[in-house]
């Protein structure tokens, strides 16, 4: 593997673990709230899940300006992981950011803003459980990344 292959390959592995942290801190902070969990500690979850959203946000373009993209990868299985990774580390953040966006305006809003504010939450949820495949996936393509 030559040196812009290993070093794309570091930024997918990195990639790839932030993801996963990603992940596992929203699901915390969730499980929180289902718990009814006191509202500090609540808050505190929310806010290392946000701390991740903004690392995966910097791990993505970490990936993207990576040198060795256009190197020849089609036979390798962590590449395609990798890139399926990539794909769903930016809906993930593009939907984050428009949910935030929108929960920043919250104040009265008519039963259509909140029904549309409802399915972007939806939609970034969705968006969350496809990282987390995708990051699986990685995983199981390159056990080593973690």
């Amino acid at each position: 593997m030559t040196a812009r292959a290993n070093g794309l390959q570091q930024h997918a592995d990195m990639l790839y673990r932030t993801a996963a942290e990603c992940h596992r801190q929203h699901t915390r902070h969730a499980k929180l709230v289902d718990r009814r969990a006191p509202q500090d500690e609540q808050q505190w979850a929310l806010e290392m899940a946000y701390m991740c959203d903004d690392l995966l946000g910097t791990a993505l373009e970490g990936y993207e300006k990576a040198k060795g993209h256009s190197e020849g990868h089609a036979d390798d299985a962590w590449w395609h992981r990798a890139n399926m990774l990539w794909h769903a580390s930016r809906e993930y953040v593009r939907r984050h950011e428009r949910c935030d966006g929108m929960s920043r305006r919250v104040g009265r809003q008519s039963p259509n803003r909140l029904a549309e504010l409802t399915l972007n939450f939806d939609l970034e949820a969705s968006a969350l459980l496809a990282l987390r495949m995708a990051a699986d996936a990685y995983r199981v393509a390159r056990p080593e990344a973690e």
